[in-house]
């Protein structure tokens, strides 16, 4: 059984202020079943954008959240811009905000084959 989205952002939230970070919702989503966009900002002022994973990563019993990478330590305005179009496609999508270095602890991150 797959987590509402709710209820995903706001576990992600509270361990990300467990780990000195921070982190805000940018957009809320549909409550059960909104896809979730990551947006990692880092000091230097870029950012990195984390997306759904496509289906095809996910096994049978997987009830679990997987992401894929975007854009990676891109200037803000490519990622406006990503999420703008992502916006039209879907606006029940939720937009999760982090200010933390490292994200490998909070979710899991897919690589393309």
């Amino acid at each position: 059984m797959r987590l509402k989205s709710e209820i995903v952002v706001s576990a992600m939230i509270r361990r990300v202020f467990g780990l000195g970070g921070f982190a805000a919702v940018e957009k809320k989503g549909a409550e059960a079943a909104g896809a979730i966009f990551i947006r990692q900002r880092f000091r230097d002022g870029l950012e990195t954008l984390y997306a759904p994973a496509p289906q095809n990563f996910f096994g049978e019993d997987d009830g679990g959240r997987k992401f894929e990478m975007r854009a990676e330590r891109a200037e803000p305005e490519a990622v406006r811009e990503m999420l703008s179009r992502e916006l039209r496609f879907d606006p029940d999508l939720w937009l999760l905000e982090l200010e933390i270095d490292d994200v490998a602890d909070l979710f899991e991150v897919v690589k393309p084959a």
